[in-house]
C-alpha cells in the first residue's frame, strides 16, 4: 500500500485547483486531492480513507465516495480499475489525456505511465468513434523487480 504523509503546499494547490475547477473548496475535496496529489501511485478507496485518518482528515465513506466522483467529472483525478476489479484513483494534471497504466502483480499498486502514449495500431470500421482507449501493463514494478533480482 502507498502511504502518503503530509508535504507543504499540496494543501494550498489543491484548494487553487478545485477554485479553477470553479468547485468548491470543502475540507473533504481539498483534503482527498491533496492526498492524491502527493501519491506516487494511484490510492484504492480504503488507501485514500487511511491515509485521511491519518492526516487528521474526518471525512465519512459516502462523502469520500463524493468527493472522488466529483474530482473525476471535473478531471482532477481519474479512476483506473485495477486487476483485482478495485477502483484506484490518482491526481490528473491538466487536461485529460490517454496514456498508459501499470499493475504491479506483486506490490498491486497501479502507476500511471505518463509518457507511455498508446497510439492505435488498427482501423476501425467506419463510422466507430473511440472516446477512449485504456492500456493496461501488468508486471513488476522496479521496486519489486529489484527485490526478486537481488534474492535470486
Amino acid at each position: 500500500m502507498t502511504q502518503a504523509s503530509p508535504l507543504p503546499g499540496n494543501e494550498s494547490t489543491a484548494r487553487s485547483l478545485l477554485l479553477q475547477a470553479h468547485g468548491r473548496a470543502t475540507p473533504a475535496r481539498v483534503g482527498v486531492l491533496g492526498i492524491l496529489l502527493q501519491a506516487n501511485a494511484a490510492l484504492s478507496h480504503q488507501e485514500i480513507e487511511q491515509t485521511a485518518l491519518q492526516q487528521g482528515l474526518s471525512v465519512d465513506r459516502v462523502t469520500l465516495y463524493r468527493a472522488l466522483d466529483w474530482l473525476v467529472e471535473q478531471g482532477l483525478a481519474h479512476k483506473i480499475a485495477g486487476a483485482d476489479r478495485t477502483w484506484r484513483y490518482n491526481a490528473q494534471a491538466g487536461t485529460p489525456h490517454q496514456h498508459a497504466h501499470f499493475h504491479c502483480k506483486q506490490c498491486e499498486q497501479v502507476f500511471c505511465l505518463e509518457n507511455l502514449q498508446p497510439t492505435l495500431l488498427f482501423a476501425l470500421p467506419e463510422g466507430y468513434r473511440i472516446d477512449e482507449v485504456e492500456l493496461n501493463l501488468q508486471g513488476r514494478c522496479p521496486d519489486c523487480a529489484g527485490k526478486t533480482n537481488r534474492a535470486g
